[in-house]
């Protein structure tokens, strides 16, 4: 059966044949301006059907007052012979039904409060992205969450760069050797015939350099301590270490020689910063013993420094080690400081950090006796009787870099060895100058 749908009904605001209500909802009656008439739909909710005009109209008044139902059925009812065309009350009935139908599909009260609910929530949402528009402050805010976002990502982007090099450290770049400063130092060396020395030079600016036995082995002494120093930063770095983390001196770690926690008792705690700072500051044999344990021991150091590319440095017994067994090589140790220099191996906060401890070496007696006023060296000495050693990054006044590393085999305690290490320091301090 097909839905009624009437333009004019639609127009007034009533019906439109889709079930829903028309104009303000309600079910009113809509007179039709085109038969004058009120339409049978809209007449309220569960009312009979009254005859029609048509059907009154047919009627017989003397049926109405006195037959019966059956009377009045059987009269109304066509023969089965009958071929005419269906009443037009039938018909008028039959379009009576369809409203009823309509109305039993009307959308209910819940559908219309869930869409009035999903309409608010946008509405919401569309008034609270033009007021976030709109409002200057909330842009200014969200431009400096941005902001801080990116710095803080940034930040971690430059410390994972950092200990990514731990694998793929920096490779010390050279040029051209300097010849007229390596004949320079070859002569300084030539009038001490017992004295086996080795120093390597690096201009940090335009990569030329001195190697005079460079590569060849010595013993440490203190200057092993260098490359402990820098593991402990990657330890901390890497959050195996806090510097506030307390260290507990054990009885086997405590060691004769330099240093002052000796005179501690055993049970006596350090902080992990503190104890590497005087390891290096008054070379403390006690607190590298400490830091040698918190680190897994030498062989675990040991495989760290051949990861470095380290060829010669190695730790074999604790400090002192007055045999001479921990061993390095100049060409290491400046290798090793200009890794560190250029922002490799430990984070660059660590790498200030370490800087400022090696600046703080309480002995300046070797390699800072070469330099003019106003140099700055951040630097580790080393001394045992049979060799003595200072390696360090050398900053001029007039802003020119080098990396040097001295080391030298001699008799016991001969104190030419020092003597030679001053003269060589002034020499290529001294050589800068002639580059001007």
């Amino acid at each position: 059966m097909q839905e009624l749908s009437n333009p004019a009904i639609a127009a007034a605001g009533g019906y439109d044949g889709s079930g829903s209500r028309g104009g303000d909802g309600s079910w009113r009656q809509h007179v039709s301006h085109l038969s004058g008439t009120v339409r049978p739909f809209d007449r309220p909710r569960g009312q009979r059907s009254s005859s029609s005009t048509v059907g009154q109209s047919r009627r017989n008044p003397s049926e109405e007052k006195g037959g019966d139902r059956r009377t009045r059925r059987s009269r109304t009812r066509p023969s089965k012979n009958d071929t005419a065309k269906p009443s037009p009350v039938r018909e008028r009935r039959s379009r009576s039904r369809t409203p009823k139908k309509a109305r039993s599909r009307g959308t209910s009260p819940f559908v219309y409060g869930t869409r009035l609910l999903i309409l608010g929530v946008g509405l919401g949402v569309l008034a609270g992205t033009l007021l976030s528009v709109w409002d200057p402050a909330s842009r200014y805010s969200a431009e400096a969450q941005g902001s801080n976002s990116q710095a803080s990502e940034s930040t971690e982007v430059v410390d994972r760069a950092a200990i990514s090099r731990l694998s793929a450290p920096p490779i010390l770049q050279l040029t051209g050797e300097l010849s007229a400063l390596k004949t320079e130092l070859q002569g300084l060396a030539a009038p001490h015939a017992d004295l086996t020395p080795g120093i390597f030079v690096v201009d940090l600016d335009t990569g030329g350099y001195v190697d005079l036995n460079g590569s060849s082995s010595f013993s440490a002494a203190s200057t092993i301590k260098l490359p402990i120093l820098i593991a402990f930063f990657q330890a901390v770095d890497e959050g195996k270490v806090r510097l506030d983390q307390m260290l507990t001196m054990q009885a086997e770690q405590v060691a004769g020689g330099s240093g002052d926690m000796r005179y501690s008792a055993p049970g006596t705690e350090y902080s992990a910063l503190e104890t590497a700072t005087k390891m290096i500051t008054i070379s403390d044999n006690t607190a590298t013993n400490m830091l040698i344990d918190l680190l897994g021991g030498a062989e675990i150091l040991n495989e760290q420094f051949r990861g470095w590319g380290l060829s010669s440095t190695q730790i074999s017994n604790p400090l002192p080690d007055l045999e001479g067994t921990n061993t390095t090589s100049p060409r290491d140790l400046v290798q090793l400081m200009s890794m560190v220099e250029q922002g490799g191996l430990v984070s660059l906060r660590s790498r200030d950090r370490l800087l400022d401890i090696l600046t703080a070496t309480v002995n300046d007696s070797l390699l800072p006796q070469g330099l003019g006023q106003d140099a700055a060296i951040a630097h580790k000495t080393g001394d045992i009787g049979t060799s003595i050693a200072d390696a360090g990054l050398v900053d001029r006044p007039d802003g020119k870099r080098y990396l040097i590393a001295t080391l030298v085999k001699r008799p016991h305690n001969d104190p030419q060895g020092e003597e030679l290490i001053r003269q060589m320091s002034k020499a290529v301090y001294d050589s800068f100058d002639r580059d001007r």
